[in-house]
């Protein structure tokens, strides 16, 4: 666990510990008649009353007390240290324009607290110039009492944001074309070493689309194959790769992106199918990844009228919390795809699509462009949870599983050393040499 984590939990400890102690003593006075009275025990019998208090001091079943028999949550402690405005700001991973810190991005950490950023291919120059970058929004951010997701969507092939002095994995279709899990373990470990030399803590991948419709505009050669166990088995092996390096595995995109034949970034795509039809072969690799533990779960723009015939995916309470949450039974972090995307901004209010996402289940809304709709979405986001419409004890549930995820993957503040290119280039050209770089 990073230095940062630790300075809090320790200072965490030791006030849990008086109050314990006090706590105890005060108890230890309460005899008699009083005692019923003062310390919560049930008259008719000598259980204590079972009256949970949540972080603002309500019942929940969600957020249960802490237990003086159990170690502490340092995570609950830090999250009743927050104000509503930070809470609020761990919801969304935002974007930024240009290769150097301006004035939005410093405005996101130091005004709007954010959760963490994305980054593209044109925020990444070369090797020298990434690291700066990075490193510096990380240095704005020690103020801050949560350190940043920092984020890209680093698949190997086509999809790849690495500065020009890295070599290019193969697609995961040549990767499927080999079947091999050792090797899809040891190209996720590259993946893993490439992101961490950088600093960065989370990348959107694997891919566990099936690519089953060989039309597909968006998925195709980013797929391991057709075949669910395929896929399955070489996204496991390849999301055990990437969190063996300390950053953050992101599964996507469900409930299944590969039968589709329009592109999201465009359009809206609709699949035609039932929920038994999705249970045989689109939801298989994302139950078994789950069921290996996978932390976050990113979901797709996708419209399946036989599953919700009204919001999309990453808008349907229906498949974030009765399908992947209680039918499949994950408890990670949810977060969308980028709310900036066609198949939402063609067709629905980006404000109150964010506000809806969240109350459907999901923990992180991703708003890859554009800082206004960004700043438009905190602000909406605040102005749900003032009026009451996001409650405190939903807010707090969904920014809980957020540091509970940080905490464990110990991210810091601390500036990142830079990769060792050679090192990786030279891995990267042995599984070119088993695989090739292309289709085949």
């Amino acid at each position: 666990m990073g230095d940062e984590w630790n300075v809090k939990i320790n200072a965490m400890m030791v006030w849990l510990c008086v109050i314990l102690v006090l706590g105890g003593c005060s108890a230890s006075r309460n005899t008699g008649e009083n005692a019923g009275a003062n310390t919560g025990v049930n008259s008719g019998s000598n259980e204590i009353a079972k009256t949970p208090p949540n972080v603002d001091g309500s019942a929940s079943e969600d957020l249960k007390p802490i237990d003086p028999s159990e170690p502490a949550d340092a995570t609950k402690e830090l999250l009743k240290t927050m104000t509503t405005a930070e809470k609020i700001g761990q919801l969304v991973v935002v974007g930024m324009e240009g290769t150097i810190i301006n004035e939005d991005s410093r405005k996101f950490i130091e005004d709007y607290h954010v959760g963490g950023f994305i980054f593209y291919k044109d925020n990444i120059e070369s090797t020298k110039q990434t690291l700066s970058l990075f490193n510096d929004l990380k240095k704005i951010n020690v103020t801050n009492k949560v350190p940043l997701w920092m984020s890209v969507d680093e698949e190997g092939g086509r999809v790849t944001r690495m500065p020009k002095e890295f070599l290019k994995l193969p697609t995961n279709k040549a990767i499927g074309n080999k079947n091999d899990p050792k090797l899809s373990n040891e190209i996720g470990q590259v993946l893993g070493r490439e992101l961490q030399g950088f600093g960065l803590n989370m990348d959107f991948a694997p891919v566990l689309d099936i690519n089953s419709n060989p039309n597909n505009p968006v998925i195709g050669d980013r797929s391991f194959g057709n075949q669910a166990k395929l896929v399955s088995e070489l996204g496991i092996a390849t999301m055990k790769g990437i969190e063996s390096q300390g950053v953050v595995p992101v599964i996507k995109h469900f409930p299944g992106h590969g039968d589709t034949s329009v592109d999201s970034h465009i359009g809206l795509p609709v699949v035609e199918k039932n929920l038994e039809r999705l249970r045989q072969l689109e939801l298989v690799p994302f139950q078994d990844a789950i069921n290996e533990q996978a932390e976050v779960v990113m979901i797709a723009h996708l419209l399946m009228p036989k599953v919700d015939p009204d919001a999309p995916a990453s808008l349907s309470k229906k498949v974030i919390t009765d399908l992947l949450r209680d039918e499949l039974g994950f408890d990670g972090i949810v977060m969308t795809d980028d709310m900036t995307m066609g198949a939402i901004g063609e067709n629905y209010d980006l404000q109150k699509a964010s506000v809806q996402t969240v109350l459907a289940g999901t923990n992180i809304v991703l708003i890859g462009h554009d800082a206004l709709k960004g700043k438009l979405v905190i602000q909406a986001l605040t102005d749900a949870v003032n009026h009451g419409k996001i409650s405190e004890d939903v807010l707090n549930n969904r920014v809980y599983a957020i540091l509970k995820v940080k905490e464990k993957y110990g991210l810091t503040n601390d500036p990142a050393k830079g990769p060792d290119v050679q090192s990786l280039n030279s891995d990267i050209q042995q599984i070119l040499n088993k695989v090739g770089n292309g289709n085949q």
